[in-house]
């Protein structure tokens, strides 16, 4: 009789086993940059993504379950990764938060954020 691995959801093992990293990209607002963000890596191979905001008056704020799902979570100013440690400290377990240091002064699809995330963010992946 061959052993049976039992692994847990969550657990370093399942995360292998899936063959997609998945990525939440956060903004105040998720109005311009992290939805521009989540657009541009939609197809990139290899991840699923999501955006939220940190606002609690967004249309899609983050929530301790869209913690829960990320593998790596890119916020784009240190003042989004302090309210997400502050606010969700039970929710964040060994996701690996990158700040990107983007500030909010950007259109939606602005060229000029679309190249800096491209400039950056695959580094992370």
């Amino acid at each position: 009789m061959r052993p049976v691995a039992l692994w847990c959801a969550g657990s370093p093992e399942m995360t292998m086993l899936r063959k997609s990293r998945r990525v939440l990209f956060v903004c105040s607002q998720n109005r311009l940059r992290s939805p521009t963000a989540e657009q541009v890596f939609a197809a990139w191979p290899g991840i699923e993504v999501a955006s939220a905001g940190t606002d609690e008056d967004c249309g899609n704020p983050v929530t301790p379950e869209l913690l829960e799902w990320a593998d790596m979570i890119f916020v784009m100013e240190k003042a989004h990764r302090n309210r997400l440690t502050k606010k969700f400290r039970a929710s964040l377990k060994n996701q690996r938060i990158i700040c990107l240091n983007i500030p909010d002064e950007y259109a939606y699809m602005d060229p000029v954020l679309v190249a800096r995330l491209k400039a950056v963010v695959p580094g992370f992946l």
